[in-house]
């Protein structure tokens, strides 16, 4: 199997993760993102949406980091993604919370925007969007924190399923906009978790180090 991907992708380290973590060999074809590579019109004719992760499995294809660890985790029959009908059903429930309402509050409206501010948009118009996401995006916290960790130590019940994948991404990525995590405890001990599990660090690594290089850059600029 390939999977077109960069590890610097919020979207591509859960995949990259749970495959690492479940003994699944993939071909790993760098995509950079950084640099337009998703728009490449090489890439383009093996994805039109110009997206990753994207994964080739002989003459099947799939984009979309939930339908690809939805697929992978069948593909080896892991618990992660549970087969009993509401077991399953809660683990889709999460993937779709966190692809939209914490994705779109958190990352789109609250890092994103901060990071990569898009152009046509004043500074005012940016911060304001910012200052919305965020607080949208603490309403998401609490409700992470209280109804769907709460005392357990995943996000579906006391098991790792692929919603812990697809969800430690989207708060790791809170870390390139600063966000706090200190006033959800359930939350940040949920991710001490996710960090301490063994793909993390590998699936992980580029995208530290980018943060690490944005920090010296930002601590130069202000020299």
């Amino acid at each position: 199997m390939k999977l077109y991907s960069d590890p610097i992708s919020t979207t591509s380290r859960p995949v990259l993760q749970f495959a690492a973590e479940n003994g699944i060999e993939l071909e790993l074809v760098p995509v950079d993102m950084m640099s337009g590579g998703a728009q490449d019109p090489a890439y383009l004719r093996v994805n039109p949406n110009g997206i990753v992760p994207y994964l080739v499995d002989g003459n099947f294809s799939l984009g979309e980091s939930s339908a690809i660890l939805k697929y992978l985790a069948d593909r080896v029959a892991s618990p992660a993604y549970p087969i009993e009908l509401q077991a399953r059903a809660r683990v889709n429930e999460a993937l779709d919370w966190f692809s939209t309402n914490l994705h779109k509050d958190l990352c789109v409206f609250g890092v994103y925007m901060a990071v990569m501010p898009p152009e046509g948009i004043d500074a005012s118009g940016v911060q304001a969007l910012v200052t919305y996401g965020r607080t949208r995006a603490a309403r998401w916290m609490a409700v992470l924190n209280d109804a769907m960790i709460g005392d357990r130590d995943f996000v579906c019940g006391d098991d790792i399923t692929i919603a812990d994948y697809l969800g430690a991404t989207f708060v790791s990525f809170g870390e390139a906009g600063g966000f706090d995590l200190s006033p959800w405890p359930n939350v940040a001990a949920w991710m001490r978790r996710m960090r301490e599990r063994p793909g993390f660090a590998p699936a992980y690594a580029p995208f530290y180090a980018w943060l690490a290089e944005r920090a010296r850059q930002t601590q130069g600029a202000a020299a």
